[in-house]
């Protein structure tokens, strides 16, 4: 599978909200709708009775529509991981967390996800994969390397370390989630500003204007870097580029048998969440942010200082630790708004 070692931020990210917009719109459909037989059809006639004082047997009640407990008004920061495995990520990252042993797959990308209190938008902060950041128990490398070297438990450990904050939650998936998120919605149609052709798998051609995408074309789409000048940060700017389309489509309604399924499908063969996460939190989150509005949320990537050589010749990623600090303190102050319009985000 020549060029298909790494799934690139958008792909976490645009796995992690289709699968909670989706589901919690499914969860509400079913609140709407799901009122349970007709007694008439739950319980058996009365008998005929020679006693005029009997009453006829209670219908069963009809069950209560089901509910969803609302999330706490309080701000949550979610860890997106990309994984580069090509194996399987999710029983890597396990044998790594329970041995102690590094293995074959480093978090090519990462995305932290902010969720105000009101959550009416949703704020998404791009790492790029080469920073040379500083690995606790393992010192100074690129921060893709700690997943590799402690799981996720030392790659949110790495990023809080970074940036000051607490993380949440995690969600880490592999570049075939992304491909069946894609294809289960029928495709997504992204807005192509510079024209290029892959250099990669099926060497697709992305032309200027809107540009309908599959799973294999999408995946193309966010992961190239090569055709760019700049390389890795229009590869950022291709893969927010995609994820606006896709909450654009989610959002308008797109709740098809071929989707929900799916995203079901890419949930259980793809999707690694953090102890605890289960399939009911997942739930709450979905429902907790259906008043998010993806058309205001806000997509940056964490400030650097340009390129250069680590001391073992690496080419590597100079992060601004200035920058990161501003981050940190909107972050930590709840002032992101009144950052992203002072740097004109």
């Amino acid at each position: 599978m020549n060029g298909r070692r790494r799934l690139w931020l958008a792909a976490g990210l645009a796995a992690l909200l289709a699968l909670v917009v989706v589901v919690g719109a499914v969860i509400a459909g079913l609140g709407r709708t799901s009122s349970g037989p007709s007694p008439s059809n739950t319980s058996a006639a009365p008998t005929a009775t020679k006693s005029p004082t009997k009453s006829p047997a209670p219908s069963a009640a009809a069950p209560a529509p089901p509910t969803i407990p609302e999330l706490p008004a309080a701000p949550m920061n979610i860890l997106v991981i990309g994984s580069d495995s090509r194996a399987n990520a999710k029983e890597q990252n396990n044998q790594t967390i329970t041995t102690g042993q590094p293995s074959d797959q480093r978090s090519d990308c990462l995305m932290l996800i902010h969720v105000p209190a009101d959550r009416h938008k949703v704020y998404g902060i791009s790492i790029l994969r080469d920073n040379w950041v500083d690995i606790p128990g393992h010192g100074a490398a690129k921060i893709n390397s700690s997943l590799e070297v402690g799981g996720t438990p030392l790659v949110v450990q790495t990023v809080e370390s970074l940036l000051g904050t607490h993380i949440d939650h995690t969600v880490m998936l592999d570049f075939e989630g992304f491909k069946v998120l894609t294809d289960g919605l029928g495709g997504i149609d992204v807005n192509v500003t510079l024209p290029f052709t892959a250099s990669f798998d099926t060497h697709h051609t992305f032309v200027a204007g809107v540009n309908h995408l599959d799973g294999e074309a999408a995946l193309e789409f966010v992961r190239e870097r090569y055709s760019f000048e700049d390389g890795d940060y229009q590869r950022v700017r291709n893969q927010q580029t995609f994820l606006r389309a896709l909450l654009a489509k989610l959002s308008g309604g797109v709740q098809t048998p071929a989707g929900v399924m799916g995203l079901v499908q890419f949930a259980t063969n793809y999707l690694t969440v953090d102890q605890g996460y289960d399939p009911a939190s997942v739930a709450i989150l979905a429902y907790g942010l259906r008043t998010v509005d993806p058309q205001a949320s806000v997509f940056f990537t964490l400030p650097t200082a340009g390129t250069g050589t680590s001391p073992d010749g690496q080419s590597i990623v100079v992060p601004d630790y200035a920058g990161i600090g501003e981050v940190a303190a909107a972050l930590r102050d709840e002032t992101l708004p009144q950052y992203v319009a002072a740097h004109g985000y």
